[in-house]
């Protein structure tokens, strides 16, 4: 079988297990587990061997026409270098993880069916949007996965949290995505094609009229799907989603699609030293306003989804000093280490009955119930936070080294200003990853309290997968060297001075973290021994006392997070007694008066409220006052002028000979009064 063939099939199987797992859910539900699993696992296998064949070497490429246009047309082509192939490998791989492991995770849920379908919709709109070389049909993956996501999110639909969340994504990524088709419009336009290989060829010899814009309407598109700031408001929403989900969205699919987009296309953007330092600044914002909001999130996976905002960021920020192979080698690298943060979550989930890190630092002993979740959270965590010899590690520093590169002037693809904010945001995100990294795992697993609720061992179909994806969560980056023959042939390898800056910038986030947390724990006991009410009243230090009354707060949030939590209910055994006293959180120490603008997201929601959310309310309400009050008033009158002629009419209309005779011959004695008198007039003049 030719290697177009099976770049074909990729995309197609899941396609073609989520419609027979749509068709047949209700009728033959004891297929659907296998249509979830098998097609899926066989794309992720052909996607492999696709990989295998190309090798990194020649571009494959295959293309025919789908429609004629009339102008430029439109054809059904693939487009397969070595950052394709080795992205369709990752989607694979995760996309059939996350079904595995959904099996075991939502197996009483009464809409797996529908969900697994959904799942396997969006993974073959990933990859038609990988493969593709064609900009309009790479479009149809793109809008797929948009859909796929409102769908997915809102899965629990019963709650305002879902709908709300589901609803938000939807609108905001479409916000990008409307500045995104007119660029792709206006690529094509000066191309003359929508065929990638055509574009590149046309930025190569020069042939963009309006490069500036081109790039930044694209990048509207990108910060929108790929949760870039100033758009990226709508993925911690997205966390009322069921966890695999997250993982899928998270790892391989949609947040991933935008940077894949971008190295892509990076010629087009290259072709605008101006976009090249918008790219940057916005990589810059989103690395380290994420860093800070996710020091403060309570709820285990709105930290991670924190987490994705900022790694994304620092894809964006390799992009913007023009190394798409150190981009695309933490997407691949990130895509491992988050689907297993994520799962992991969900085990976590799973077992304790809470999404609270607040409720969780008051269980002791969950690390022993989960023993899988603990050793492999362990390792994404270390992962996450750049720790060598792990694959973040390897990642993370060729995005540090390329923004060096372009800094000190070796490289003259971007200015060096946008090297600078890249390596210095990159170098502060690295501690503040390091710092909620350290938080996550001191919360989660080094709780003080009651007993964890002992369920027995987590599903093999839940900690198999956990195991799978910490391999390339631990070894992935030693393939920095060999990896590179795959992209441009850059050097992905460390260098002493990014290591020395980015490990110790690291190891300053995790020990502060630590040792704020040993405070924040001998807090915590004290406050709990003497009581929160009557702390000072007993003789406990005003300090503790003070921390008893300002973590109170903090544990009634953290219980109604966990309550409120769209899935606990669906996955948990049991909803366990909130412990009592404060959580050892030491989150609010390390951002100060940060803290509480940073755990609503630094009130980005509110400012978008006023802006643009109020004013489209009131434009709305006044349409709807104009169309009911005045444009219905006409209309009514219309209609009421008619009904009032029409009564006089039928008054007239008695059904009496007489009278008609009588009107007739009232009307003839009229008509030649009339006529005299215009006679006589005429005569006289």
């Amino acid at each position: 079988m030719s290697t177009t063939t099976l770049a074909v099939l990729v995309p197609l199987l899941p396609f073609l297990g989520a419609v027979a797992g749509l068709l047949l859910g209700r009728t033959a539900p004891g297929f659907v587990r296998p249509l979830a699993i098998l097609p899926t696992l066989g794309a992720a296998v052909l996607a492999v061997l696709v990989a295998l064949r190309q090798g990194g070497g020649e571009t494959i490429s295959a293309a025919t026409e789908l429609t004629p246009t009339g102008s430029v047309p439109i054809d059904l082509s693939l487009y397969i270098d070595g950052f394709a192939a080795l992205v369709a490998v990752l989607v694979g791989v995760v996309a059939t993880c996350v079904q595995v492991y959904s099996t075991a995770y939502l197996r009483e849920d009464p809409r797996y069916p529908s969900y697994a379908a959904l799942v396997s919709l969006f993974t073959s709109a990933m990859l038609l949007v990988v493969y593709s070389g064609d900009l309009m049909v790479l479009l149809v993956g793109w809008e797929i996965m948009g859909i796929c996501s409102y769908f997915l999110v809102g899965h629990y639909w019963e709650t305002e949290a879902a709908r709300s969340a589901s609803l938000k994504a939807f609108l905001v990524t479409k916000l990008g995505d409307v500045p995104f088709l007119i660029g792709l419009f206006a690529l094509a336009a000066d191309a003359g094609s929508f065929e990638i290989p055509k574009i590149l060829g046309t930025v190569a010899t020069g042939g963009l009229d309006h490069p500036t814009l081109i790039a930044l309407l694209l990048l509207a598109g990108v910060a929108g799907k790929s949760a870039q700031f100033p758009l990226h408001t709508w993925l911690p929403d997205a966390m009322a989603g069921p966890t695999p989900v997250s993982a899928l969205i998270h790892a391989a699919t949609m947040v991933a699609a935008g940077v894949y987009f971008i190295a892509r296309l990076l010629p087009v953007f290259a072709a605008s030293q101006a976009a090249l330092v918008v790219m940057a600044v916005m990589a810059a914002v989103t690395m380290i306003g994420s860093g800070l909001a996710a020091i403060a999130q309570d709820d285990i996976k709105r930290v991670l989804a924190y987490s994705t905002i900022g790694q994304l960021g620092y894809m964006v920020g390799a992009l913007a000093v023009g190394d798409r192979g150190a981009a695309v080698f933490h997407l691949l690298s990130h895509g491992a280490f988050k689907a297993l943060l994520f799962l992991g979550a969900g085990v976590i989930i799973h077992a304790a009955g809470t999404n609270s890190l607040g409720v969780m630092s008051r269980m002791d002993g969950l690390a022993k119930r989960i023993p899988d979740a603990f050793w492999t959270m362990t390792i994404a965590l270390l992962a996450l936070a750049a720790v060598p010899p792990f694959a973040g590690f390897f990642s993370k520093e060729a995005v540090l080294v390329a923004a060096e590169h372009t800094a000190t002037g070796h490289s003259e693809f971007a200015p060096s200003a946008a090297g600078w904010l890249v390596l210095v945001a990159g170098l502060l995100t690295a501690l503040l990853t390091a710092a909620y990294a350290t938080r996550l795992w001191l919360m989660a697993f080094r709780g003080r309290g009651a007993a964890a609720p002992d369920h027995g061992k987590e599903p093999l179909a839940m900690t198999g997968v956990l195991w799978l994806l910490a391999i390339p969560s631990i070894g992935f980056g030693l393939a920095a060297g060999p990896i590179s023959d795959w992209f441009d042939g850059g050097e992905l390898t460390p260098t002493l001075v990014t290591s020395v800056l980015g490990t110790g910038a690291a190891a300053i986030g995790a020990m502060l973290t630590y040792a704020l947390w040993q405070r924040a724990s001998a807090k915590a006991v004290l406050a709990t021994a003497a009581g929160i009410g009557d702390g000072a009243a007993a003789g406990v230090p005003a300090v503790a006392a003070e921390s008893a009354a300002s973590v109170a707060a903090a544990s009634v949030t953290a219980a109604e997070s966990a309550a409120e939590a769209p899935e606990v209910a669906e996955v948990t055994h049991d909803h366990p007694a909130v412990p009592a006293g404060p959580a050892a959180d030491p989150g609010k120490a390390f951002l100060g008066p940060l803290h509480r603008h940073a755990a609503v997201g630094f009130h980005l929601d509110a400012v978008y409220d006023r802006l643009f959310v109020r004013p489209v309310r009131a434009a709305a309400s006044l349409v709807r006052f104009l169309d009911r009050e005045v444009v219905d008033t006409y209309v009514r009158g219309a209609g009421t002028g008619t009904q009032l002629l029409g009564s006089l009419v039928r008054r007239a209309q008695t059904g009496n000979v007489q009278s008609y005779l009588s009107a007739l011959l009232a009307g003839a004695v009229v008509l030649a009064i009339a006529t005299a008198v215009l006679a006589n007039v005429n005569a006289g003049s």
